[in-house]
């Protein structure tokens, strides 16, 4: 076997070249450092050296030091890295090591940046909610919905990915309404829990997270420590969602041809409206066509018989959402012709008081 030569990665007492960041919120500079380098050591071992010899105030967060903890972020040679987990042995015998902050977070000092932003989302991202008449001994689940989010649960919280992610690194402006991959996998995996009783973690996902500020150029799924997959098998999926529910194609369509400004008073979307007139006769319910218009002065006088010179309200709109659009629920009602724009109260015939009728002009101005 061959021998080792003086000076090569590892030796004893092989000396290796550092430039690290030193400063604090104020600013700083890189300096120069040459360390003794041993057999088998990771960037943190030599950091702790340097601690121990040329640097006692060099400030590097650190704690398990086995990458389970995720406290030693730092970026080496420009690339978000732990500094418990990048071996020496990487790089090569003449190879200067610069060790630099994560870019993304306030520098507190030297290596130490302020990763408070990550938290505030942490609180900010709503909480797994279980079914309320579940006891948490009675939780039961498949084993293929616990393999689908485990790999989530894997995160140590190294916030290198929220480092990478350019949305946020170049763009500090965007930190109000961006959470960044971390907090993108979290919503993933709960909106993959088949216990989880929210039905809204796709619109918090688009609306309050800024997942549609990701533009899958997978960065964060390459620094991952941990190796998680996020942007193939947390972000797109998500995004994927998101798309099936804001952007169906029958969704679409469907708000093309019946989109309206207002929305239907049946007992099926929305129950009888408040401004509606309650009809007088036996076994009626809301004249759908006045109660509709919400003007209880037409009700009245729909309820008096025909009248061909007032103003009759239109038929009632289709079903649609706060934002005007036909829900995909009305497209695939387990009913013919979707629900009654009559409503589910209105037996027919319909009794002669309830009877209305539209004038072919009525929509001519009067002269």
């Amino acid at each position: 076997m061959g021998t080792q030569t003086s000076g090569t990665p590892g030796k004893p007492g092989a000396k290796r070249q550092f430039r690290i960041w030193r400063g604090d919120a104020d600013g700083g500079d890189l300096r120069d450092y040459t360390v003794e380098v041993n057999e088998g050591e990771v960037v943190l071992d030599v950091i702790h050296r340097l601690q121990a010899t040329d640097a006692p105030d060099l400030a590097c967060r650190w704690n398990c030091k086995a990458g389970k903890c995720g406290s030693c972020s730092m970026e080496i040679n420009g690339m978000p890295k732990l500094g418990c987990m990048t071996r020496m042995s990487t790089f090569e015998e003449n190879e200067t090591i610069t060790v630099t902050p994560l870019r993304t977070f306030p520098v507190i000092r030297d290596l130490v940046t302020d990763v408070s932003f990550n938290y505030e989302k942490a609180r900010e991202t709503p909480a797994f909610a279980p079914p309320a008449d579940l006891a948490p001994g009675d939780y039961r689940m498949q084993q293929v919905d616990v393999e689908r989010s485990q790999e989530f649960r894997k995160c140590i919280e190294c916030f290198l990915c929220q480092n990478v992610c350019h949305v946020i690194r170049d763009h500090d402006e965007n930190k109000q309404a961006f959470s960044g991959p971390r907090y993108f996998i979290r919503a993933a995996e709960l909106d993959m829990h088949p216990l989880d009783t929210r039905t809204d973690r796709k619109d918090y996902a688009q609306t309050e997270q800024g997942l549609g500020f990701c533009n899958i150029t997978k960065c964060c799924t390459e620094v991952c420590p941990e190796h998680i997959k996020i942007t193939d098998n947390g972000i797109i999926p998500m995004k994927e969602r998101v798309v099936d529910r804001r952007y169906d194609p029958l969704v679409w369509l469907g708000s093309k041809i019946f989109r309206r400004g207002q929305v239907p008073q049946t007992s099926v979307t929305s129950g009888h409206s408040p401004g509606a007139v309650r009809s007088s006769a036996a076994g009626g319910g809301v004249h759908s066509h006045a109660g509709g218009s919400h003007d209880a002065q037409a009700e009245v006088q729909a309820q008096q018989g025909v009248n061909w010179h007032r103003e009759v309200p239109h038929p009632t709109a289709p079903a649609v959402d706060a934002s005007g659009k036909l829900p995909l629920t009305e497209l695939t009602f387990d009913r013919a012709a979707a629900p009654s724009p009559f409503g589910d109260d209105v037996t027919f015939p319909l009794p002669p008081e309830h009877l209305n009728f539209a004038h072919p002009d009525q929509d001519k101005p009067n002269h």
